[in-house]
């Protein structure tokens, strides 16, 4: 835990800052935790009542369709500004922020006037939701640089029980309070809001921050030229892999339950086995990241993983209902590439400001290339009559990714690949 000082001496050209206050590394754990909890549920709580959604704004099928592709064009849009905000003003200041955008976005959605408006406010809370995304693991770097793994570990099973929570209590929780959709959706700005406090006294008090890393120069004292990413080989293999297990995840999110129906398992029954799959998340996504930071190579768990997707997708293929089941444990299993894609974003750069431009490139590119995959099922779900295609297309998307996660799963760093400008 990073709770002292570097040390006393220094090298030439760098600068260190006052250490990190007991109180600030506690206050640090509980929002990470909080924000990961506030990551997902904007989106799944939506899914659940989005039949309601459409009855009471009048919306067009098109525009349903479209409310669903708007949160991986969202990230993909607004997580690029997160490393540039971050440098204004400091991580935490801008995921404090960015929790106060969910808040306010999922407060005024349910109440908009018509669809645009709802869209609007969904496209804030989103905006909230892209910025935290890419500053988690800079803030997990930068408070915790010796326990990446664990506390990787912590926000993503927080995030993953954050997204079946919402998933399985807003219709009920719509139900206590009265029926009401606008209700059931609005909730979820109460947890939002909660997530703003850790971070107020963080914002307030900067010298609680632990020391940032040395700020190296030139010989002529000049700061070095910013780490052109886009020119290392794992960066890129990184934002496929990204890209690829999005994809997967979207899929899985939008469509299995579906898929299970179409076998003739029932309604309630389809939910559950959804159900089943998301939080499978949570045990595992606190332990592949640990385990990840113990391997030098990451290779194997992406592998393994991949392996565990393929078999769920032939069993979703021959026999839907007669293994329901134990399909979706494994593709509840494979999921997990996204906490190990968090992961591998924390250690294939040195240092905070690379983690930050590698996440804010694999994050980004990664939500623009999974923005088709779930409207492309959707096409050969409608045109083939069936579900034969799309899980054969899903299936092909594994090996890419498998390929794409085993290269960046290699012991190196993007500033040993990527030049400087």
């Amino acid at each position: 835990m990073h709770s002292t000082g570097r040390g006393a001496s220094t090298a030439p050209g760098t600068r260190t800052a006052p250490p990190t206050r007991a109180w600030a590394t506690r206050l640090v754990v509980v929002g990470i935790v909080l924000t990961a909890v506030n990551l997902r549920p904007a989106i799944t709580s939506l899914g659940a009542l989005l039949e309601e959604v459409r009855d009471g704004l009048g919306m067009s099928g098109s525009v349903a369709g479209l409310l669903t592709s708007v949160p991986p064009l969202c990230f993909a849009v607004f997580g690029v500004t997160a490393p540039r905000l971050a440098r204004r003003f400091g991580p935490a200041a801008v995921v404090c922020a960015g929790m106060a955008a969910i808040a306010t976005g999922l407060l005024l959605r349910p109440y908009a006037a018509g669809a645009a408006g709802f869209l609007a406010a969904s496209a804030l809370a989103l905006m909230g939701i892209a910025v935290s995304n890419v500053l988690m693991p800079v803030i997990v770097k930068r408070w915790f640089p010796d326990r990446v793994g664990s506390m990787t570990g912590l926000y993503s099973m927080a995030l993953a029980l954050g997204t079946s929570l919402a998933a399985a209590v807003t219709v009920p929780l719509t139900g206590a309070l009265g029926g009401g959709w606008r209700s059931g959706l609005a909730v979820w700005a109460g947890l939002a809001a909660a997530a703003v406090l850790p971070w107020l006294p963080l914002v307030r008090n900067r010298d609680a921050a632990p020391a940032p890393e040395p700020v190296r120069t030139t010989p002529d004292g000049r700061a070095p030229a910013p780490l052109r990413v886009t020119r290392s080989r794992t960066a890129w293999a990184l934002a496929v892999f990204f890209g690829l297990q999005a994809t997967a995840a979207y899929v899985t999110m939008g469509w299995m339950a579906q898929i299970f129906r179409d076998a003739g398992v029932p309604a309630g029954t389809a939910g559950l086995l959804l159900a089943v799959t998301m939080v499978m998340g949570v045990p595992l996504a606190y332990v592949i990241p640990r385990l990840a930071t113990r391997l030098p190579h990451q290779g194997p768990i992406v592998l393994a993983l991949g392996v565990c997707g393929l078999a769920g997708y032939a069993g979703l293929y021959l026999a839907p209902a007669g293994g329901a089941w134990a399909w979706a444990v494994l593709l509840g299993v494979a999921n997990c590439a996204f906490p190990l894609a968090l992961t591998m974003v924390g250690m294939r750069a040195r240092t905070g400001a690379g983690v930050a431009q590698l996440s804010a490139f694999a994050q980004s590119t990664g939500y623009l290339i999974s923005i088709p995959g779930p409207l492309l099922v959707g096409v050969l779900y409608q045109h083939s009559g069936g579900w034969g295609l799309p899980i054969a297309l899903m299936a092909g998307l594994t090996l890419p990714q498998m390929a794409v996660g085993f290269l960046a799963g290699r012991d190196r760093t993007v500033e040993d690949e990527a030049g400087r400008a």
